[in-house]
């Protein structure tokens, strides 16, 4: 069992944990597979949220994921385009079930001093 913690824009994490988006997109899949991700929003929540398991890992030209994607992707299509402007592989974490948890968290919690620019294995 491998989990990471993602920081992510609370606009994108309301959209996790009300259904709206189903894929996490990143640029560089982790070298190790992932069956749960952390998620801690930032600013100006600067707070561990939830938790979700990962289904399934899309990887692939820009083109195929967004197809994969789009219907559950939580973004548009432009934002997709200008995120990966310039890189020809995308990524997305299929996102199961979600677990918001009662009392949020603080990085300090998981040993962690300073939020991830993309992730970090805990």
């Amino acid at each position: 069992m491998c989990k990471i913690l993602l920081s992510i824009n609370p606009e994108h994490v309301d959209n996790i944990l009300n259904g709206t988006k189903l894929f996490e997109f990143r640029k560089n899949r982790c070298k190790t597979d992932v069956d749960k991700i952390v998620i801690y929003a930032t600013y100006p929540v600067m707070k561990v949220v939830a938790e979700v398991c990962v289904e399934e890992v899309i990887e692939g030209n820009l083109n195929y994921v967004w197809k994969k994607t789009e219907k559950f992707s939580g973004i548009s299509r432009s934002f997709y385009d200008k995120y990966y402007n310039g890189k020809n592989k995308a990524v997305a974490y299929k996102l199961g079930n979600v677990k918001k948890y009662k009392k949020q968290k603080l990085l300090g919690d998981y040993g962690l001093r300073y939020a991830p620019q993309s992730f970090v294995y805990l």
